[in-house]
């Protein structure tokens, strides 16, 4: 999960790695306002609206005497500003990040409660958004469902998430970590806004199809529902790091994207059409049975694994006949993994193996093979139930 900007430690910002130009840049993203300033060697940023009282003198760059002082001055006037936006410029200056903004047009009811639950639907909404754009730097897909799921979710944790409040949000991804992403999800919004007008305009869906290489998915699309529904609107910008520029590419100052409710229909024809699209794939699967089950001793029974080669799952079932099953619970039984040859079913996410045969045991390390057996003695219950008794009374 991603980290609330109020979270992150700014303190640690050193004065003497602050780049002037970059300072200026995020102070004029955010809106500070600029003064002019002596001779052209330094600026005074206020901030916007007036709010927050202390202006910013910053150098232009560091040519000048002063200006590791003035620096130094600026960054403390800014950890005690009660601009809203004084923090926001702080974790860009502490963490260089690209920023993706959501804003919404939410009807006011004057509910206290309905707005809490809209902050809370744009929040989820965000995160299934980011989470799309990562998993279009693994492969590209309409449907990824399971698939990638644990590594674009590990990528969230290196994000920082401004608070939501009157339908805006803002998520800072660090340029490290998750510039791909980024860059990424750009690219994908505005194939999908194409893909939308096209769709609204002829009534044909080939345009989401080929929107597939641009990053656009079934994951994506239900990100954008989620936002659009029962709002009159949602614009989302990105905005790259003023320390590392745009990415190869991409435009340097991309423009928003926007949808309304009217996108509604063409996006959940899209999101449904990903799902029944995308087909199943043969996989071969190494993997360690964590759970037997069958109905009766002596038939065929249901596996799963967790996934350690083959698929980008972490874990699947799969439906045995008898013999294949009981090489899965022997194997299990001396802490062997097992591999077994199927087809990877999209029909509820990826999660199965149809057809699944030639299951063999496979060898591993001593590790391995150690973590594998303190499980089995931890759940060998539920084992035994699964078999019907130790191995049906063999």
């Amino acid at each position: 999960m991603y980290r609330p900007t109020d979270e992150f430690d700014t303190r640690l910002l050193d004065p003497a790695e602050v780049d002037p130009a970059v300072l200026s840049a995020l102070l004029a993203r955010h809106g500070w306002r600029r003064r002019g300033g002596a001779g052209g060697s330094y600026a005074r940023w206020t901030p916007p609206g007036g709010v927050g009282g202390t202006s910013l003198l910053v150098p232009h760059d560091r040519r000048f005497p002063d200006s590791a002082e003035l620096l130094a001055e600026a960054l403390a006037a800014l950890a005690q500003s009660a601009a809203p936006t004084a923090r926001e410029v702080l974790v860009g200056l502490a963490m260089p990040s690209d920023e993706v903004r959501w804003e919404r047009e939410v009807p006011d009811d004057g509910s206290g409660a309905a707005l809490w639950v809209a902050q809370e639907q744009l929040r989820g909404a965000a995160r299934s958004m980011l989470i799309a754009g990562a998993l279009g730097t693994y492969a590209k897909a309409g449907y990824y469902g399971a698939r990638h799921k644990r590594q674009a979710e590990g990528f969230l944790g290196e994000v920082l998430i401004g608070p939501a409040a009157a339908g805006r949000l803002a998520a800072y991804v660090p340029v490290r970590a998750g510039r791909d992403a980024v860059a990424g999800l750009q690219r994908a919004l505005h194939a999908a806004r194409d893909a939308t007008d096209y769709q609204r305009a002829t009534g044909g869906m080939e345009s989401f199809d080929a929107a597939v290489e641009l990053g656009v998915c079934h994951e994506l699309a239900q990100a954008l529902i989620a936002l659009v529904r029962d709002v009159e609107g949602v614009r989302i910008a990105v905005a790259w790091s003023p320390a590392a520029g745009a990415p190869a590419g991409c435009p340097a100052r991309p423009e928003p994207v926007e949808f309304s409710p009217g996108d509604l229909p063409a996006l959940q024809r899209a999101a449904q059409r990903y799902v029944r699209d995308e087909p199943s794939l043969p996989v071969r699967v190494t993997g360690a049975v964590v759970r037997l089950r069958r109905e009766r001793p002596g038939g065929p029974g249901t596996v799963r694994l967790r996934v350690i080669t083959g698929a980008d799952v972490v874990q699947v079932r799969v439906a045995l006949q008898e013999e294949d099953y009981r090489v899965a619970a022997h194997a299990h039984l001396v802490g062997l993994p097992i591999r077994v040859t199927g087809r990877l079913e999209s029909r509820g996410g990826f999660r199965r193996i149809t057809g699944g045969h030639e299951v063999t045991p496979v060898q591993t390390d001593e590790a391995e093979r150690d973590r594998l057996m303190k499980a089995l003695q931890e759940n060998l219950d539920v084992f035994e139930e699964a078999c019907g008794g130790p191995l049906d009374g063999e």
